[in-house]
């Protein structure tokens, strides 16, 4: 009995590691998170796929950034919906049977988030592009738009 007591003790006296910190969640929790994670975001090499195979029916891609950066770089086909002017009037003439897929710069730019909450604040389905036109530039991806259009210098993000 005294060895199994000093073996729990010598567990807790175990470091634990950092990942480990907060314990994992069940099995059926994660399910949860990672599909509603999934319902909320697409991936940009998924997005390529369709965009190649000409199979974009059923959603609409969105530039949430400014006009500016949508007249320098943008994904072929996106549309510019500045998340600044998202209103009932400047969305009237969407078609509301299709997902929107808003994108920004990057992870560290929240124009897409912006944009998709303001979108589904005025009922519209709505997902969210990972990484941005960052991650799709760096898979080197194709993108439309004229470099030139800029007024200044670049910035990392023009919103």
């Amino acid at each position: 009995m005294f060895a199994e007591i000093a073996a729990v003790h010598d567990r807790s006296m175990t470091p634990q590691p950092r990942v480990l910190t907060h314990p994992a969640g069940t099995a059926g929790a994660a399910a949860e998170f990672f599909a509603a994670e999934l319902a909320f975001e697409a991936d940009p090499d998924d997005l390529a796929r369709d965009l190649a195979d000409g199979d974009q029916h059923g959603y609409v891609v969105v530039e949430a950034r400014s006009r500016e950066a949508f007249a320098q770089a943008r994904i072929p086909g996106a549309i510019n919906l500045p998340y600044r002017e998202l209103t009932a009037e400047s969305t009237a003439h969407l078609d509301r049977s299709k997902v929107y897929v808003c994108y920004c710069e990057s992870f560290q730019c929240n124009a897409a988030t912006k944009g998709a909450l303001r979108l589904a604040e005025l009922g519209f389905l709505v997902k969210r592009l990972a990484g941005g036109i960052t991650a799709w530039r760096a898979a080197g991806y194709p993108l439309d738009g004229d470099p030139s259009a800029s007024s200044g210098p670049a910035t990392p993000c023009t919103c």
